[in-house]
């Protein structure tokens, strides 16, 4: 992968009312809009440690934004507004309710931000089974998806319909995550067609995105499965949505409410 790092809660994986993946110690809060420099954040060994990771978070931040500016003008006819993001350790207090470790990365509509604690990228490795950049990647590409979402009205209107059929709640959800995955295929896309991905990396991120279906999550830590309770989709329709914006790179692909 040729990446050049230098310069209401639901997290990816879990449940809540949030969108998306207890202490007090912060790492940094990036409320910016992922124009700066983040060189000489660090003042701590631990923070220098972190470093790489902050300053890949922000590329692809800023490479999924980038790409965003360009494509939702061409595609929809409407001007995209950067999403902010917050780094944080264990927990931080977000305008959607508390940000924590165990909800997973979640993208907030109420301040549109980004929440992620470094620490989920560990798990999705060790514990989920997808290591690699471009793994880390779909997941930061997932949460813009959301914000995307609230962008062109989405996730608004499925907020209502929600409302008022509190029945379909869960398959609603299942919907809107679905289609979010479809949209960090469509940034996919664009990295595929400039040359910064290969294979290896497309099936590192198809990997991660199969390692948090709401089937494999609730079969490892309740040892059955529910599909009433899902919230996010199975392993399978994940990769192929994710799939399919990758294939297409078009928001038009990405219609889970009518498909």
């Amino acid at each position: 992968m040729k990446w050049n790092s230098g310069g209401g809660m639901e997290g990816i994986g879990s449940g809540g009312n949030h969108r998306g993946i207890g202490g007090t110690i912060i790492l940094v809060l990036l409320a910016l809009a992922f124009h700066s420099n983040l060189a000489g954040q660090a003042n701590t060994a631990q923070d220098r440690r972190e470093q790489p990771e902050v300053r890949f978070v922000s590329f692809v931040l800023d490479d999924v934004q980038k790409t965003w500016d360009r494509i939702l003008p061409a595609q929809a006819h409407i001007p995209y507004r950067h999403a902010r993001l917050v780094l944080f350790r264990n927990s931080y207090p977000s305008a959607c309710g508390e940000a924590r470790k165990a909800i997973g990365p979640f993208y907030c509509p109420n301040d549109e931000k980004v929440y992620l604690d470094l620490s989920f990228f560990n798990e999705l490795k060790d514990r989920f089974g997808a290591p690699g950049e471009f793994a880390q990647a779909y997941v930061i590409a997932h949460e813009i998806g959301h914000h995307v979402q609230k962008i062109l009205g989405i996730e608004g209107r499925m907020r209502r319909l929600q409302q008022r059929e509190p029945a379909e709640r869960n398959a609603l959800s299942v919907r809107l995550e679905l289609q979010a995955d479809c949209f960090a295929g469509v940034w996919a896309n664009s990295t595929e067609q400039r040359g910064l991905v290969n294979r290896a990396d497309v099936d590192a991120a198809l990997r991660a995105a199969a390692a948090v279906g709401d089937d494999r999550l609730q079969r490892a830590t309740q040892g059955y499965v529910n599909p009433e309770s899902f919230t996010h989709g199975t392993s399978a329709e994940r990769v192929r949505w994710f799939r399919r914006g990758l294939d297409t790179g078009r928001i038009s692909a990405c219609e889970t409410l009518t498909d």
